[in-house]
């Protein structure tokens, strides 16, 4: 839920204890003020783990009980992962958390007493006053099948980073032992490819196996793709290497370990992407977003997975916000300087959308004349990257409509954009 600057103010009243807290890896600092920011009690130190929590737990309703205080809300800066499991906590007892900028906390830490050393004691009391001033987010954390999407992209994305780093270790061994290798095959992940760094690696073990053994190893195997010109090939190429050749013996382990990591990433891929699969269509608007030429399985779980449940949004402007695509405008009395994108928000949910934009350009027609028309078009033409950025907040707005509405895609509605001086004089 999106707040404005007076929705947040209110919902600290004369009855609300707020408590900041300074989040640690293993140990949380914890101050309590009342409304008006006069403090209650002294600093609390806890420990990150369910002994703690309660021993915090009941330290807040001590202190609400001598207050006479109805609510408490917790505030907290969002320090990597550790407030995971305070935040799980307040959740199960019905505690409001919210969490400040860790900018406006280094930037505020001066106000009270004029220093800028930073402490553990200090900074809850910080974090604690931009509470009371309003100056916070609501964090939002996703249940149910949307929390299944986020950690099953999450893996994803690990696995992918860990791919590009065995393909290219991959690469390096064959540059160092086999440097003509990429002449026969462009590509050393293909079937046939895979089954020669696997069995003779080595230029001189091809060699050894020569053209006709290599041919037999692919008969053999059922490779009907490739057969005996493609076998004289690597047999040649294997004749005139100019590989390393010392350390043979462990250059083939290392390729046999390699290959056995390729492999298990492979695998691990396919897993991974089979539970994306089957999570995302237990969504009832994956279908109608699926519909759009140019969008893949890939694209929508990246988006659901990033923002969650559309319903909690009021406006596609919120998405828009959210993936840091706002607009930012430097300008100062006479002076208007170039306008860009804030990129505060979600930077994978930013990057997922710009990814998602080009193939739409280049194979949906629809998209293809909106980018054009932007390009193209006489009274303040956008430049190429400009045009995909709007784009991208335009698919936000597609996405929303076909999601909370129960629309269906319409290309006619889409072009509405394109306005035809022509068409409106007439």
């Amino acid at each position: 839920m999106n707040f404005t600057q007076n929705e947040k103010l209110n919902q600290v009243t004369t009855e609300t204890l707020i408590v900041g807290v300074d989040i640690g890896s293993e140990t949380h600092y914890a101050r309590a003020f009342s409304w008006r920011g006069v403090e209650l009690g002294k600093v609390f130190r806890f420990a990150n783990n369910g002994e703690g929590f309660g021993q915090f737990y009941a330290w807040i309703e001590s202190l609400a009980g001598k207050t006479t205080n109805s609510s408490i809300m917790v505030g907290a800066e969002p320090t990597g992962h550790y407030w995971f499991s305070l935040a799980s906590y307040l959740k199960d007892h019905d505690i409001r958390l919210v969490l400040v900028n860790p900018y406006h906390v280094k930037q505020c830490k001066e106000l009270d007493d004029n220093h800028p050393s930073k402490t553990d004691s200090k900074d809850p009391k910080t974090i604690a006053k931009l509470v009371i001033d309003g100056r916070y987010n609501i964090p939002y954390i996703p249940e149910g099948i949307y929390a299944e999407l986020r950690i099953a992209m999450n893996c994803r994305e690990r696995i992918v980073r860990e791919q590009v780093v065995i393909q290219n270790r991959i690469e390096r061994w064959l540059k160092i032992y086999f440097p003509e290798y990429h002449e026969v095959f462009k590509d050393f992940e293909g079937q046939s490819s895979l089954l020669i760094l696997s069995s003779t690696p080595l230029p001189a073990d091809v060699v050894n196996a020569g053209a006709d053994g290599i041919n037999q190893l692919w008969r053999k195997n059922k490779l009907r793709a490739v057969g005996m010109r493609r076998a004289q090939a690597l047999y040649d190429a294997a004749k005139r290497s100019m590989g390393c050749t010392e350390g043979s013996n462990a250059a083939r382990m290392e390729i046999r370990l390699l290959l056995e990591d390729y492999h298990s990433k492979k695998a691990q891929y396919d897993g991974v992407m089979a539970v994306v699969e089957e999570l995302c269509m237990q969504i009832p608007a994956v279908q109608k977003l699926l519909a759009i030429k140019g969008i893949g399985i890939l694209t929508v779980a990246g988006f659901f997975s990033e923002v969650g449940d559309l319903g909690r949004f009021q406006s596609p402007k919120q998405i828009q916000k959210l993936a840091g695509l706002a607009i930012r405008e430097n300008s100062s009395g006479k002076h208007k300087g170039q306008s860009s994108i804030s990129k505060r928000g979600r930077r994978r949910l930013r990057a997922l959308l710009f990814r998602a934009i080009l193939p739409l350009v280049a194979t949906n027609r629809e998209f293809a004349e909106i980018h054009s028309y932007y390009t193209n078009r006489k009274e303040n033409p956008l430049k190429k990257k400009q045009s995909l950025i709007a784009l991208c907040c335009k698919l936000i707005r597609v996405f929303f409509a076909l999601a909370t509405k129960g629309e269906d895609y319409d290309p006619v509605r889409l072009l509405g954009d394109i306005r035809h001086p022509v068409a409106a004089a007439a």
